[in-house]
């Protein structure tokens, strides 16, 4: 059966790969998302913490022969914590200054991070299984689709819903958004705002490792594995609308699926497809497609 002159196994097939990678793009476009909109810091780190979450899992797995499901609520509070160390240590001398220093010191260390795991562990793949039940895939009839990957997609639509939910429509989304805005206000109501932050910022980073611990299983883990996904995941943030978290969401996984068919009707525009949508939506809409402009 052919859609369009195209073998709908090969069409499906690459809208699935679009899904996968989509669901990835919303987690760790999220991620970016929360922490911008909530803090005014853009993470350039972030592509290196996805990458400390795959590494991490990889580690627990093979020094202390701890399984995916452990990894999976272990990793995220882990490296969630290290990035409430560099918060409280390091980004928290720059809330006052030009954001383009929070950029810079973010960026450094995200090479730092990344120079360091190279050359421990150098820039080939290591291979991470899938949980055993996760084995095999479903015959959906006019294609396979493999049942690890089917839990990446749902896992990825849970987080990014119960995150949307908590920040927009829950009392504690409504202080963080009030922090931002009136931080002293807040605080004469009696909370700890830089605490808020902190934990703020812990978990943005914290959604970027689970990210990573779910990606390790299909894209195997290696030291480079943020850097070639962080300046997309950008991408994928300012179309739709820095610190927009609805918008993080719906273009990580329209723009996942929309790289997908590109690849099936025009391979060659495969990889700047999302970087041609950005243009042209900065030219029409500065903010992004979700963001209001200040």
């Amino acid at each position: 059966m052919e859609i369009f002159g195209i073998p709908s196994q090969a069409l499906f097939g690459q809208l699935l790969i679009g899904l996968i990678n989509g669901s990835f793009y919303a987690l760790l476009s999220l991620g970016l998302a929360v922490i911008f909109g909530l803090l005014n810091i853009i993470n350039f780190t972030h592509g290196a913490q996805y990458m400390l979450g795959a590494f991490v899992a990889y580690l627990g797995l093979t020094k202390l022969g701890l399984n995916y499901w452990v990894s999976l609520l272990v990793t995220p509070l882990v490296v969630g914590a290290s990035g409430m160390l560099i918060e409280r240590t390091m980004l928290k001398q720059l809330y006052k200054l030009d954001h383009l220093y929070g950029l810079l010191l973010t960026f450094g260390l995200a090479l730092i991070i990344q120079g360091l795991f190279r050359n421990e562990f150098g820039s080939s793949g290591m291979p991470y299984p899938a949980p055993e039940i996760f084995q095999g895939a479903f015959n959906l009839g006019f294609m396979f689709l493999p049942k690890y990957r089917a839990w990446v997609i749902v896992a990825s639509l849970v987080v990014c819903i119960s995150t949307w939910y908590v920040i927009e429509r829950t009392k504690l989304g409504g202080y963080l958004r009030a922090a931002t805005e009136n931080p002293s206000l807040v605080q004469a109501f009696g909370i700890n705002v830089p605490r808020m932050i902190t934990l703020t910022y812990g978990f943005g980073v914290a959604l970027a490792a689970l990210a990573g611990v779910m990606a390790a299983p299909i894209y195997q883990v290696n030291p480079t594995m943020g850097a070639d996904l962080i300046i997309v995941v950008f991408a994928v943030v300012v179309i739709g609308g820095m610190g927009s978290i609805l918008g993080a969401i719906l273009t990580g996984f329209g723009l996942g699926l929309i790289e997908g068919l590109t690849k099936v009707f025009y391979p060659e525009a495969s990889n700047v497809v999302i970087f041609v949508i950005m243009t042209i939506v900065l030219l029409i809409k500065p903010a992004g497609l979700f963001g209001t402009q200040k």
